[in-house]
């Protein structure tokens, strides 16, 4: 299904006085509108305080023609080099493939073709075998091969003779299963083998896109003879694949196919991929995945100084339809321009980039309609690439998010749920909720980034009194924990306003501009788990998974860590604390019971909880000032980590008595200190009441002293 009204931007960050550009598909006839405003409010809800998006077309406003760009998925090798390279007289080619989906229609090995006339060769996995195609002359195994099963396949064609061969052998033979074989044919036609044209591994080349017929499952050790050896256990860092032969035609990989996998030659005896690379000399193609559209940029401009930091987007329009593709305007470094810098958990929006979580059904559509809300879904446009949250087609996991592609979840009125109880928003959307209040209660803020803070460490922090976090900073790098952990122990203070915070490791790459990696190894909340072997990134080879598993659980960073998930629903917290040092923090919270309401599931303790466990590195010192309950009722469970005792205890502590929320404070080193909320759904409960609420009076005493703001509360007291 094509968005009639679609882009994304070359770069999510950007200074004063740097250029960004966007990339643009619009199927209408005339000329689309794009102008730049600031997102203040997201969130669509009638009965919310409502969006707001402060225009500011003055700085950026203009017509452009439409074209339609498309995107099409498919990840292979491209050898363009051998364009210019000549085959010996006859062909000779091989691989070793395991295959995923064997039963699907054709799907090419290795193809050196012309997509228009058809001369040229492809060695094909069919539901009927292997088969070789020269000049549209086929012959076939005619022996279905076996998924999730090592072969070696080979085929040759010599054109004087007319000789046609194809093979197939498994590497390990299955008992009263007939899958090895070799057919051979005489053509009675001229057969055109060698042509101008590059080789593919892992896809044909189309007549009206770049690929087609792409292969699902592992390569290794693809070969033509006279031609070239690619051994894809070299580079395994990279989106290179090298040939070892003379002529060193070298290749590059396209939509990100998985490397480090599992090659034929693993036995289990090395996990590491860098400590025996012939172990992992498998690179796992997929038919759906995609990493950069390579769309053509449409406009650009730079960011005009007088633009202050922020969360921004660029507002298109055209007829009945309208997108938004934000981006966030950083200060210039070392030139903060508030106390308080909020940082936008980028990596946890790119890992969840185009997921669809619940189905799009009718009344969700009409929720969205009625509200005005993003009308673009991820379940209605697979052509943008999938999440780190789904399946590719085979069943593997997809271990890569890319941001160079229209990202559906992104945009700042996205519904993620039909939320009986709320809005139903993740991620920016939810996020809103914070920068909203931020501009309601008149706070001034900053904005970096993730990516950001990985490239420039903790001296991008230290010059802010405090640090916040939006609403669920779950995925980060060594370089980001480095970086909060020595901010907050060198005086500064941060307030983690989420849930389900710093839990999975992630890896970037300058070798692959745009992407994000992560394994899902052992435990962890997951929707699926890497296979054994396959646990180092090819990124940077450092071991995946959760934090916690490097140990680094989240407690030593912002004193409580995921403990327990449920349905997206929200519950109150009680009131802990009694004593007069923290009384500050209470100051004008009326009740015992708080937060039991609000525009993320009804309640401001929901959906993830974290919790201070000792054991796990909570600071001694740790605070406990409040604790959410009710949550018994709400289909909550403790996570696969929490696991660990026979009797389903935890320290004395019941499973059930490790489903909550805690927030805590901590103070730390040099006048640092920690205060954290340990719910996903927290800052949905901030708008509430037109923000007049104890959960925003709450939160605004701890930032008003963390921040050293010395503003007053915006509101007369309540009776």
């Amino acid at each position: 299904m094509t968005a009639p009204l679609i882009g994304y931007a070359d770069r999510i960050s950007v200074r004063a006085g740097q250029k960004i550009a966007f990339k643009v598909s619009s199927t209408a006839q005339g000329p689309y509108n794009a102008s730049l405003i600031r997102i203040v409010r997201g969130d669509p809800n009638p009965d919310g305080p409502g969006v707001k998006f402060e225009d500011h077309s003055e700085h950026f406003d203009g017509r452009f023609p439409s074209r339609q760009q498309h995107s099409w998925p498919g990840s292979y090798a491209l050898i363009d080099g051998a364009a210019k390279a000549k085959l010996p007289a006859a062909l000779s080619v091989e691989a070793l493939i395991w295959p995923t989906l064997p039963g699907d229609p054709a799907q090419t090995v290795v193809s050196r073709r012309d997509p228009d006339s058809g001369d040229g060769f492809a060695l094909v996995m069919t539901p009927e075998g292997m088969m070789l195609e020269v000049s549209n002359v086929k012959v076939s195994v005619g022996r279905p091969l076996r998924p999730h099963t090592w072969y070696r396949v080979w085929a040759s064609a010599d054109p004087t003779s007319g000789i046609l061969r194809v093979g197939q052998q498994p590497l390990k033979r299955a008992h009263a299963i007939e899958d090895e074989g070799e057919a051979t044919m005489s053509a009675r036609t001229l057969l055109k083998i060698d042509v101008p044209k590059p080789v593919m591994i892992g896809a044909d080349p189309g007549s009206d896109r770049p690929a087609v017929r792409c292969f699902n499952g592992k390569i290794e050790a693809p070969a033509i003879a006279g031609l070239g050896a690619w051994d894809f256990s070299r580079r395994m860092d990279s989106m290179e694949v090298e040939d070892t032969g003379p002529n060193a035609l070298h290749g590059k990989l396209i939509n990100l196919p998985t490397r480090a996998m599992k090659g034929a030659a693993w036995d289990g005896s090395e996990r590491n991929w860098k400590h025996a690379p012939h172990h992992y000399a498998a690179i796992h193609f997929h038919d759906d995945d995609l990493h950069d559209c390579g769309w053509e940029d449409d406009f650009s401009f730079v960011v005009p100084k007088e633009v202050k930091s922020g969360v921004y987007g660029i507002r298109l329009s055209c007829g009945a339809h309208s997108d938004i593709i934000p981006f966030f305007v950083r200060p210039e470094t070392g030139k903060p321009t508030a106390k308080v810098v909020y940082l936008a958990s980028t990596f946890t929006y790119q890992v969840y980039s185009n997921f669809a979580r619940v189905p799009f059904n009718e009344p969700f559509k009409k929720r969205v309609a009625d509200w005005k809300a993003s009308a673009l879904h991820p379940s209605e446009h697979k052509d943008y690439g999938l999440s780190t949250y789904d399946s590719h087609r085979d069943g593997s996991g997809v271990a890569y998010s890319s941001r160079l592609r229209p990202l559906m979840t992104w945009r700042p009125n996205f519904l993620a749920y039909n939320d009986p109880r709320g809005s139903g928003m993740r991620h920016i959307p939810a996020d809103t909720h914070l920068t909203g209040w931020l501009d309601r209660m008149g706070v001034a803020f900053d904005v970096v980034t993730d990516h950001d803070l990985h490239e420039e460490g903790e001296a991008l922090l230290a010059p802010y009194n405090v640090v916040l976090t939006g609403t669920h900073p779950e995925y980060h790098t060594a370089e980001t924990l480095d970086a909060l952990q020595t901010y907050t122990e060198t005086g500064g203070r941060l307030m983690y306003l989420g849930g389900n915070g710093f839990y999975w490791r992630v890896a970037l790459s300058d070798k692959v501009p745009g992407a994000i990696e992560i394994r899902r190894t052992e435990g962890g909340i997951r929707l699926w788990a890497a296979e054994p072997g396959e646990y180092y990134h090819s990124f940077d080879n450092a071991y995946g998974g959760l934090w916690r598993r490097s140990d680094r659980a989240p407690n030593k960073l912002c004193g409580i860590g995921f403990s327990s998930q449920g349905t997206f629903w929200g519950d109150p917290y009680r009131r802990a604390s009694r004593d007069n040092q923290h009384a500050w923090v209470f100051d004008g919270v009326k009740d015992e019971l708080f937060g039991g309401y609000g525009f993320s599931g009804g309640g401001a303790a929901g959906f993830e909880l974290d919790r201070l466990d000792y054991r796990l590195g909570s600071p001694l010192n740790a605070i406990i000032l409040a604790t959410s309950e009710g949550h018994d009722r709400k289909n909550f469970v403790v996570v696969h980590e929490e696991r660990l005792g026979f009797d389903n205890t935890i320290n004395g502590q019941t499973l059930e008595q490790l489903i909550r929320a805690d927030m805590v404070y901590v103070e730390k080193p040099e006048g640092g200190a920690l205060f954290s909320v340990g719910s996903i759904t927290y800052c949905g409960t901030l708008p509430a009441k037109n923000y007049d609420n104890d959960v925003s009076r709450l939160t605004f005493n701890v930032l008003n002293r963390f921040g050293e703001l010395g503003l007053n509360w915006p509101f007369p007291p309540r009776a």
